[in-house]
């Protein structure tokens, strides 16, 4: 059964999925790179890292920006009541974009792809706003 927390239960586990996969190719690459982890102390201390083992972190790290307004937006509409078809279908459409952006974040490797999946995330975000707004009478 699908409610709109659904989605957000995919989300966090798609973000644990980046967690690993960042861990799992970071480890090695600092020790190719023969970089002591106490000088990870800095942010961009690791920045002589590969790019492809960079970039999963830096989308690790978006998927806890964006999506917290996600996060509050699901809460919100479940705990109201708004948390019809509609927003429960425009839940997955988000967490199926931030599942694109991470990929072509980390394979495609190419920004206006990743825009473009970023924006229409986005859209997303809004509709649900304001749809609760419009439930809200305002």
């Amino acid at each position: 059964m699908s409610t709109m927390l659904t989605p957000v239960l995919f989300l966090i586990i798609w973000t644990l999925i980046v967690w690993g996969w960042m861990y799992a190719t970071r480890i090695p690459a600092m020790k190719a790179a023969k970089i002591d982890p106490q000088s990870a102390i800095h942010p961009g201390s690791l920045s002589s890292l590969p790019t492809k083992t960079r970039v999963i972190a830096d989308n690790y790290n978006h998927l806890h920006e964006q999506p917290t307004i996600f996060y509050a937006l699901a809460f919100y509409s479940h705990l109201v009541g708004v948390a019809d078809e509609i927003n429960i279908a425009l839940a997955w459409g988000y967490v199926a974009l931030r599942v694109a952006h991470s990929l072509s974040q980390i394979v495609l490797r190419k920004v206006m792809a990743r825009f473009a999946v970023f924006f229409l995330s986005t859209i997303i975000l809004i509709i649900i706003a304001i749809r609760n707004l419009w439930a809200l009478g305002v």
